[in-house]
């Protein structure tokens, strides 16, 4: 059985990463596509947003930061999919990984050389890099996770062009053909690109990547064992112990994730005006939030979104007869207050 092509799909909180993915999943490319998810924080919405009437296998993985504690789960995924593939259990030509939007890329496509197993059964085929036009230069600026990404891409997709100028555009192309000279720079507002421009791009060349990072194949030397006990599971999912010790502390430690949960409606006129609030005191610091809303008298789920200032929401599928209502909100940011967030969306309830 011929090894199986592996896209890593990457780019900061709120890139837009996840509505490339939903293109992909719905272009009429005849690929049957497995897909693996990663997301930071305690709650997976991408679930939601994404179509669900798509023949692709979904798995999630919900465990924190990739560079201590999804390697080894991703290293279980893959090889559970090879498996089932190979006992005809399921139908797939491809996998594509979502990885969260503060990874470091370099873990994840160290898996295919580094595992035996993997390498066996898989081809990184290329790491598609989605960049946020219009928060992009001080994502940039303040996270080196943001540069890591950029300069492991093998494409960068700019998304959002429309919210910037044509000069900003320039001087963001420049910046990050400087980062990184051998990665063609494409648009892809709204997702839209081309799938010959992400699929089958055989644009991760090893000999080439050692040579930009001779260390990419040399393990990854933790001070901590990677049975990862309580403790440490804890520390991964708030980002709050340092990773200096194997790739240069690229994580920032006052970045967080937490989660509103509620099996009370919302009143949609108080949740927008207290939204419309939060946005105005905390949109900088507001990195990525995303949710599934039940709103009163609405027999249809409503998709909620935003990154900093900008926020939209759009219609979902239909609550179902046998499905338990209820609303769950993920914010990841830096220093957000949680209990004034907590507080005020409970007002915000019927």
């Amino acid at each position: 059985m011929s090894l199986i092509p592996a896209t890593i799909l990457t780019g900061f909180l709120g890139a837009g990463k996840t509505t490339l993915l939903n293109r992909i999943l719905h272009e009429p490319h005849g690929y049957k596509i497995a897909v693996i998810e990663n997301e930071f924080g305690e709650e997976n919405i991408d679930n939601e947003i994404l179509v669900r009437d798509s023949n692709e296998q979904i798995v999630e993985m919900n465990n924190g930061c990739v560079c201590c504690t999804v390697r080894g789960d991703l290293i279980a995924a893959l090889g559970e999919l090879a498996r089932k593939r190979r006992e005809g259990v399921l139908h797939f030509d491809r996998v594509v990984i979502e990885t969260t939007g503060l990874a470091n890329p370099g873990p994840v496509a160290q898996t295919f050389f580094m595992d035996e197993a993997i390498a066996t059964d898989y081809l990184l085929d290329g790491v598609i890099t989605v960049v946020d036009a219009s928060h992009a230069m001080h994502q940039l600026d303040t996270y080196e996770e943001a540069q890591r990404q950029a300069g492991f891409a093998d494409r960068m997709l700019l998304s959002k062009t429309d919210l910037v100028t044509a000069d900003q555009i320039s001087a963001l192309e420049t910046r990050l053909k400087r980062i990184n000279p051998r990665a063609p720079l494409l648009h892809a507002d709204f997702g839209k690109v081309a799938i010959s421009e992400i699929l089958d791009i055989r644009g991760f060349n090893l000999n080439e990547r050692l040579d930009i990072d001779p260390d990419f194949l040399k393990a990854e030397s933790h001070d901590h064992d990677h049975d990862h006990n309580d403790d440490c599971n804890d520390h991964c999912d708030h980002h709050n112990h340092e990773h200096a010790h194997h790739h240069g502390g690229s994580h920032t430690d006052d970045i967080a994730a937490f989660v509103f949960r509620s099996e009370r409606a919302f009143d949609p006129g108080r949740l927008e005006e207290f939204l419309g609030s939060l946005i105005k005191v905390y949109g900088p610091r507001m990195l990525r939030y995303k949710g599934v809303l039940w709103m009163e008298g609405a027999s249809r789920k409503v998709l909620f979104q935003g990154v900093h200032q900008t926020m939209g929401s759009d219609l979902g599928r239909q609550w179902s007869e046998t499905e338990a209502r209820g609303s769950k909100i993920v914010f990841i940011g830096q220093n957000l207050p949680k209990g004034i967030f907590i507080e005020g969306l409970e007002q915000c309830l019927v």
